[in-house]
């Protein structure tokens, strides 16, 4: 495919797709798009709590706890590999191509888990489905953002972006009477724990095969008369909705139209002509990768090992259900007090209530801890799910994806490898040493990291609500 100029467009689409009052139509593509960040809860969740069940060699794989340990490392590597190559895939090919091919390859990738005859294979499927899964979160979010009207951009994100502790809250009680040898065998339960994954993910393909490509990509890549027919009619079904008949829209954007955009051309956009808004992005996504694992991947040991809890799923559950109620009951505040506001407040306030949490960690049990990380994590979801909106929104349309795949690689990299090395250790010296403060330090890093990434915003934040995509950042295929 060339990248040379192929037309001129003047064009109202954005302005009509922003105009729209919210509904039933809206509530499809938020079904069928943002209910992966359930599954991809569901995934996390369930595999965290199968290490026991994947080390016998009669009923599980014959894995070891460095097996456990490689298959999880396998899985944020496939996130990453997955994000940067679907993320540049999405920008060129269109959002539909990929949110439909991204989830085809988690729903094999978890089905070939559930039947894995040994460590190698179950290795291979994870990657495979890590690959799926970070290759949604560039696919979905682009699509998401540029088919949902500003007015609701901010809150329809940050709750769906929150969906995942959805998954996480479900993935917890499930794996209480899946692992459950008097309930289901022992042989069965961890694989019927992966086919269920698969088996919700082919559900939600069924709906997803509805929601339209974007039409913000099309016009841009010379497919115009397709993009006007795919608004046309959802304005046709929101007035018949309604009853009520739309305004007309007054404002318009010209482009120069290309089949596609060198890499190298989004390269040079996003690290020179907004450097602020990268640095911006690199803050707060490093921070939330940083806090959630300071936590969230110390839970399970610190209880078990320190407060010696045998079945960790309803701690887990109610933890998860705080994560999610944060970002669902908080994300209206995202339009309405703003972005900066919101963001920086989140990021502060959890970060200060990790350091005192940190501080007091040898007075807390396991309901006191549990309590706190409910408090910390109902403001912290919030401003990480908004860590995802901020990415895709603030950069131009044709580099969205990619953007968004690119933050997203960084904090899964500086969380997913980094912090596990890190806070594994801080567990074993503690662990060692009979003293639960030991693992305060991480603590304390998630929590400078965070608040770091809260000021930042604070000095650097865009204020977006309300805003159209293209007056956010101009397309770099505009005409000046």
């Amino acid at each position: 495919m060339s990248s040379v100029e192929t037309g001129r467009i003047t064009t109202d689409i954005p302005m009509r797709l922003d105009r729209l009052p919210w509904a039933r139509w809206h509530w499809m593509v938020v079904i069928g798009l943002g209910t992966v960040w359930i599954l991809d809860g569901l995934e996390v969740t369930i595999v965290g709590s199968m290490s026991d069940a994947l080390k016998p060699n009669d009923t599980g794989l014959g894995m070891s706890s460095f097996d456990i340990g490689f298959a999880g490392a396998a899985y944020v590597a496939g996130a990453c590999v997955g994000a940067l190559f679907f993320g540049q895939l999405t920008d060129r090919f269109g959002r539909k191509k990929l949110f439909l091919l991204t989830l085809g390859v988690y729903t094999v990738a978890t089905v070939a888990t559930a039947f894995a005859p040994n460590p190698t294979w179950y290795f291979i499927a994870r990657f495979f489905t890590g690959t799926g899964i970070g290759g949604e979160y560039a696919a979905i979010n682009s699509a998401i953002d540029e088919l949902i009207p500003a007015a609701y951009r901010g809150r329809v994100d940050v709750a769906i972006n929150g969906s995942f502790w959805l998954g996480a809250a479900g993935g917890s009680l499930l794996t209480i009477p899946l692992l459950d040898p008097n309930v289901i065998d022992a042989s069965w339960g961890w694989r019927l724990a992966f086919g269920l994954g698969g088996i919700l993910a082919v559900g939600i393909l069924v709906v997803r095969r509805h929601v339209p490509e974007s039409p913000r990509w099309l016009f841009i890549h010379g497919r115009e008369d397709e993009a006007e027919e795919i608004v046309r009619s959802i304005e046709q079904e929101v007035e018949h909705e309604t009853g009520k008949r739309l305004s007309e829209p007054h404002d318009t954007i010209t482009v120069r139209q290309r089949h596609s955009i060198g890499i190298g051309l989004i390269a040079r956009t996003v690290f020179t002509l907004y450097p602020r808004r990268t640095v911006l992005c690199f803050s707060l996504f490093v921070g939330q990768a940083f806090l959630y694992n300071a936590f969230f991947f110390t839970y399970g040991d610190t209880m078990s090992e320190f407060f010696g809890v045998k079945q960790t799923g309803w701690y887990l559950a109610i933890f998860a259900a705080c994560n999610f109620a944060g970002a669902l009951l908080l994300s209206p505040l995202f339009d309405s007090l703003g972005r900066v506001k919101m963001i920086t407040g989140t990021y502060v306030l959890s970060g200060v209530l990790l350091a005192v949490a940190g501080m007091s960690l040898d007075s807390l049990s396991a309901t006191t801890l549990t309590v706190f990380g409910a408090v910390i994590f109902f403001f912290a979801s919030a401003g990480a799910s908004a860590a995802y909106l901020t990415a895709s929104e603030i950069f131009p349309m044709e580099t969205r994806a990619l953007c968004i795949a690119f933050f997203y690689a960084i904090g899964t990299a500086a969380g997913g490898i980094a912090g596990p090395l890190l806070f594994g250790w801080l567990i074993d010296k503690g662990v060692g040493e009979s003293d639960i403060t030991v693992i305060a330090i991480g603590y304390y890093i998630g929590a400078a990291l965070m608040i770091a990434g809260g000021l930042v915003e604070a000095a650097l934040g865009v204020k977006a609500e309300g805003q159209s995509l293209e007056s956010i950042a101009q397309p770099l295929t505009v005409e000046s």
